[in-house]
C-alpha cells in the first residue's frame, strides 16, 4: 500500500507542468501554442525569455529528482524496495509526459529524466548531463543530445550498478524519450530540425 501512495504522489508531482506556470507567471504565451508546440524548457526558451526557460528547467528536473531522491532516502522504513523504487522514477516520468492536470498534455521528458537519474544517483545523472552537453554543443540540437543521451543512460546504470529492477525502469524512459521525439527525429532527417536558441513564431509575451 506504501509503495502505491509513493507512486501515485509521484505522478501527481510529475503532473506540475513548470513550463506551463513559468510561462504564466513571465507572462509569456502558452508554449503549447508556439514552436514545437511542446511544454519543456527548450520551447520556452524560444519564447526569447532565458529566465523562464531556466526557471522550467530546473523546476522540471526538480520534481524528477525530488520524487525519486524521497524514494531512496526513506522508501526503505516504509517497505518501499529496490523495485518500488524503479516505479516511482517511472510514475514521476509519466506524470510529466501525460500530466493529469493539463489534459494529459505534457513534455518530452528530458529535464525530469535528468532530475530521475540524478536522484537514483549524482554520477549516472552527471554522466548523462555531459553527454546531452558534449552533443548539444557540437550540434546544437536539443533534440539530437537528448535523444543520445538517453541511449547512453541505461548503459551508463549497467555499468555503475549492473542489472536490477531500476535498470529496467531507466531503459523504459529512455524508450519512451525517444518515442516522445518522433516528430524531432523525421525533422532531424529532414533538416528542419530547429537549433537551440532560435525564436518562434507566436512566442510573445501577454
Amino acid at each position: 500500500m506504501t509503495t502505491l501512495i509513493a507512486v501515485v504522489a509521484a505522478y501527481l508531482l510529475g503532473s506540475v507542468s513548470f513550463a506551463v506556470v513559468m510561462s504564466r507567471l513571465f507572462g509569456l504565451s502558452d508554449p503549447r501554442t508556439y514552436g514545437s508546440k511542446n511544454p519543456g524548457a527548450t520551447n520556452v526558451l524560444r519564447s526569447g525569455s532565458k529566465k523562464a526557460a531556466i526557471a522550467t528547467l530546473v523546476g522540471d528536473a526538480a520534481k524528477g529528482w525530488l520524487a525519486v531522491w524521497l524514494a531512496v532516502q526513506f522508501g526503505e522504513q516504509y517497505g518501499i524496495e529496490r523495485g518500488g523504487v524503479a516505479l516511482v522514477a517511472i510514475a514521476v516520468f509519466l506524470g510529466h509526459l501525460w500530466p493529469v492536470f493539463f489534459r494529459f498534455v505534457g513534455g518530452k521528458g528530458v529535464a525530469t529524466a535528468l532530475g530521475v537519474l540524478l536522484g537514483l544517483n549524482v554520477w549516472l545523472g552527471l554522466a548523462t548531463l555531459v553527454t546531452w552537453l558534449v552533443v548539444a554543443y557540437a550540434f546544437r540540437y536539443s533534440s539530437l543530445a537528448a535523444l543520445i543521451a538517453s541511449i547512453f543512460a541505461p548503459f551508463y546504470y549497467g555499468l555503475l550498478f549492473g542489472v536490477n529492477e531500476i535498470l529496467f525502469a531507466v531503459a523504459a524512459m529512455s524508450a519512451l524519450l525517444i518515442f516522445r521525439h518522433g516528430k524531432n527525429i523525421g525533422n532531424l532527417i529532414a533538416g528542419k530540425e530547429s537549433r537551440i536558441g532560435s525564436k518562434a513564431a507566436g512566442a510573445k509575451k501577454k
